[in-house]
């Protein structure tokens, strides 16, 4: 049971950083402000999560995106 906590801790402090700042990076105060970066994504539309702006036409169009980066 131990050494499956262990790897559970390790991955989680290897992949919750990135998906941190996938999101960090995908946040913005304004509409425009995602569509702009909607348009560096090659995506379409913004879309509002929690009251801030997010590019891309949802969150799994925008991971998309970003992977393709």
């Amino acid at each position: 049971m131990l050494p499956q906590a262990c790897l559970s801790i390790a991955v989680s402090v290897v992949i919750a950083p990135a998906l941190v700042w996938a999101h960090s990076k995908g946040i913005y105060a304004t509409k425009q402000a995602a569509l702009e970066q909607a348009s560096q994504l090659r995506c379409q539309g913004a879309h509002q999560n929690n009251g801030a702006w997010m590019p891309c036409l949802d969150e799994a169009d925008l991971h998309r995106a970003q992977r393709r980066q």
